[in-house]
C-alpha cells in the first residue's frame, strides 16, 4: 500500500472521529443549555417574583402593594409546574381580599403561606431538573470518552507504524544524497518498495548515473568555475547586476533580486529595456546606459528604494567592461556591472540631524515666547511696584531660563555624542562629593515639591575613575527626573555601594514608574514615555548613557510600574 493511501485512511478516520466527538459534544451541550435555561426561566424567575412579593407584603404601603401586584402578574404569566397555577390563583384571591380589608391579618398570613408553598414548589423543580442535567452531563462524558479513546488508539497505531515506514527510507536516501554531495557518484539506493519511495529510489539511481557520466566531462569543470563566480557575487552584501553589451541581464545577486521586487526567473535573461517599462528601479539603473556613457565609472546621487517595508538609500556605480580580443588592437564593450552601495545608515544620520535641529527650534521657541510675554506684563504700568503676581512672573521667567539653559547644555552634549568626540578628563574622584554636588544642584527643585533625600553612603567609600563634570551632570539629570516624577512630600533614596573593583551610585524614587513596554526604550534618543509632560528634548537619558559608557562604566534601570524606578550607574574604582 502506498504511503499516501495509508495516511489518507488513518488521518481520514481520525478526522471522522473528531467530527463525531464534535457532534456528540454539541448535542449534549445544547441539551445542558436547554436544561439550564429551563431552570433559569421557569423556576428562578418564580422564586424572584415570590421574594419580591414577600418584601412588598412586609412593607405594606400602597406603592409596595402595587409592586406586589406587578410581581404577581408576572408570576401568573410564568406557570410551569403542576399545582403552580392553583397556588397562584389562591394568592390572587387572598391578595384581592387583603386589599379590601387590610386590617384582617388572616389574609396576609394566607398569602405568606401560599407564597412559601409556591417557592417550595419551584425549589423542588430546580432540584429535579438539576438531576436531569447531571444525567445529561454523565452521558456526554461517557460518549466523548468512548470516542476519544478510539481516536487515541488510532493515533497510537499511526504513531507506532507510520514513522518507521517513512523515516527508514528517508534515512537511507539521505545517506545516499550525502554521498552524492561528496562527489561519490557511484552510490546507489538498494531498497525495494511498492510505495512512493520505490519510485524515488529508481529516479535517484538514474540521477546518480547521469551525474557520474557528467562529472567525467570537461563541461563540469567549466560549470564549477561559473558557480564559483556566482557564489562570490551572491555573497556580496551590496546589490550587483551584470548586463551584456545588449543590456540583457546575465546575473544578479540575491540582494539585487530582493530590492528589485522581481523573481530570479523574471530578471535573469531578460532585456533591461523591457524590464524598465514596468519596473521603476530597473529604469533608473539603466537610464544612463540607454543614452550612452563615455566614462568607465559613473557615480550618481543616492537613489531611494522601498524594500521589505522600509526605505533604503543606495549609491549607484556603473562599470563598463571592455576587452581586447586576441589578435585585435582595439577593445570592444562586452557588458556592464552595476553596483549599489547601501548608504542608508548615512542617510539616517542626516535625518537624525535634521530632526535634532527641528527639535531644538521647537524647544527654544516656547520658553522664549513665554519670557517675552512675562516681560511685557512686567512692563505694564498698571502693575507698578513688584507684588506677588509680579514675583510669580519673575519666577516663571527664571524657570524658563533654566529650561533653556538645560536644553542648550543637552544640545552641546549631544553634539559631542553624535560626533564621537566626547572630551573626558578622567581623574580619581570622590563619589560622595559628586553626589552631594548633584543634590545641591537640584535642591531648589526638590524644595518646591517638599521632597526629601535619604542618603546611604559608607564612610570608607573608594574613589572612582571618572570625569567629575560629566558624572555630576548625569547624577543631576537622574535626580532631577526622580523629582519630576515623584509625588509631593516623597522621599528619594540615594545610595553608594562598592564591590571589589567597582562603585555603584543609585537613585531610587517612589513615583509612577515605567511601563514594561517602554523600559528598553528610555535610553533611546528623542524618546519620551507617552502620557508624560512634554519637557526637555528626550535626550537626557541617552546622553547619560553615552557619558557613563565613555568612562568605561554602565547605567541600568529597574522599575515597577506604579511603584517607582531605580537608576544605577556603575564606574570603576580608581587605581
Amino acid at each position: 500500500m502506498k504511503i499516501k493511501t495509508k495516511l489518507t485512511l488513518g488521518v481520514g478516520l481520525l478526522f471522522l472521529l473528531i467530527i463525531l466527538i464534535s457532534i456528540v459534544g454539541a448535542k449534549y451541550i445544547n441539551e445542558l443549555k436547554a436544561d439550564t435555561e429551563n431552570i433559569l426561566v421557569a423556576n428562578y424567575n418564580s422564586l424572584e417574583y415570590s421574594r419580591n412579593m414577600l418584601v412588598a407584603l412586609d412593607e405594606g404601603s400602597e406603592k409596595a402593594l402595587q409592586k406586589f401586584d406587578v410581581n404577581l402578574q408576572n408570576q401568573e404569566k410564568n406557570i410551569t409546574e403542576i399545582g403552580e397555577k392553583e397556588t397562584t390563583s389562591e394568592i390572587r384571591n387572598n391578595f384581592e381580599q387583603y386589599k379590601s380589608n387590610k386590617f384582617d391579618s388572616s389574609f396576609q398570613a394566607s398569602i405568606r403561606k401560599d407564597i412559601f408553598r409556591l417557592m417550595d414548589m419551584n425549589m423542588q423543580a430546580i432540584q429535579r431538573k438539576s438531576e436531569v442535567a447531571k444525567e445529561t452531563a454523565d452521558k456526554a462524558v461517557f460518549w466523548i470518552a468512548i470516542t476519544g479513546t478510539m481516536c487515541f488508539l488510532i493515533a497510537f497505531v499511526l504513531l507506532v507504524n507510520l514513522p518507521s515506514n517513512i523515516a527508514n527510507p528517508i534515512k537511507d536516501l539521505t545517506e545516499s544524497i550525502k554521498q552524492i554531495a561528496a562527489k561519490n557518484y557511484s552510490k546507489r539506493v538498494h531498497f525495494e518498495s511498492h510505495s512512493e519511495f520505490g519510485q524515488l529510489a529508481k529516479s535517484f539511481n538514474t540521477m546518480a548515473e547521469k551525474l557520474e557520466e557528467y562529472n567525467n566531462s570537461n563541461l563540469a569543470k567549466l560549470i564549477m568555475e561559473k558557480r564559483r563566480i556566482e557564489a562570490l557575487i551572491n555573497n556580496m552584501h551590496d546589490p550587483v547586476i551584470g548586463l551584456d553589451e545588449n543590456l540583457k541581464v546575465i546575473f544578479a545577486n540575491e540582494e539585487a533580486i530582493k530590492i528589485s521586487g522581481l523573481t530570479h526567473t523574471e530578471l535573469i535573461g531578460k532585456l533591461a529595456q523591457e524590464l524598465a517599462i514596468k519596473n521603476d528601479l530597473i529604469r533608473s539603473l539603466i537610464q544612463d546606459l540607454m543614452i550612452g556613457v563615455a566614462v568607465n565609472i559613473q557615480k550618481q546621487a543616492p537613489i531611494k528604494i522601498f524594500s521589505e517595508n522600509k526605505e533604503s538609500y543606495f549609491e549607484k556605480e556603473t562599470l563598463h567592461i571592455s576587452i581586447t580580443p586576441t589578435g585585435e588592437a582595439n577593445s570592444r564593450l562586452v557588458g556592464h556591472v552595476i553596483f549599489l552601495r547601501n548608504v542608508t545608515t548615512y542617510k539616517e544620520l542626516d535625518f537624525a540631524k535634521t530632526n535634532f535641529i527641528a527639535t531644538v527650534s521647537h524647544e527654544f521657541k516656547t520658553p522664549i515666547s513665554s519670557i517675552k510675554m512675562s516681560l511685557q506684563l512686567l512692563e505694564n504700568e498698571q502693575i507698578g511696584k513688584l507684588n506677588d503676581e509680579q514675583k510669580n512672573l519673575i519666577d516663571s521667567i527664571k524657570d524658563d531660563a533654566s529650561r533653556l539653559l538645560k536644553i542648550t547644555g543637552e544640545l552641546l552634549n549631544m553634539t559631542q555624542v553624535e560626533s564621537g568626540n566626547i572630551q573626558l578628563s578622567i581623574l580619581p574622584s570622590d563619589p560622595k562629593e559628586i553626589l552631594l554636588y548633584a543634590i545641591n544642584a537640584t535642591k531648589t527643585q526638590a524644595d518646591q515639591k517638599q521632597i526629601n533625600f535619604e542618603i546611604n553612603c559608607p564612610d570608607n567609600i573608594s574613589k572612582i575613575q571618572s570625569d567629575n563634570e560629566k558624572t555630576a551632570w548625569v547624577l543631576t539629570n537622574l535626580i532631577s527626573n526622580a523629582i519630576r516624577y515623584s509625588y509631593d512630600n516623597a522621599t528619594i533614596y540615594l545610595a553608594i555601594q562598592q564591590t571589589s573593583n567597582q562603585v555603584q551610585i543609585s537613585v531610587k524614587d517612589t513615583g509612577q514608574g515605567i511601563a514594561p513596554q517602554y523600559k528598553d526604550k528610555i535610553f533611546d534618543r528623542y524618546f519620551r514615555v507617552p502620557g508624560t509632560k512634554k519637557e526637555g528634548t528626550g535626550l537626557g537619558l541617552a546622553i547619560s548613557k553615552e557619558f557613563i559608557e565613555a568612562q568605561g562604566g554602565h547605567i541600568t534601570v529597574e522599575s515597577e510600574f506604579g511603584a517607582g524606578s531605580t537608576f544605577t550607574l556603575t564606574l570603576n574604582k580608581a587605581t
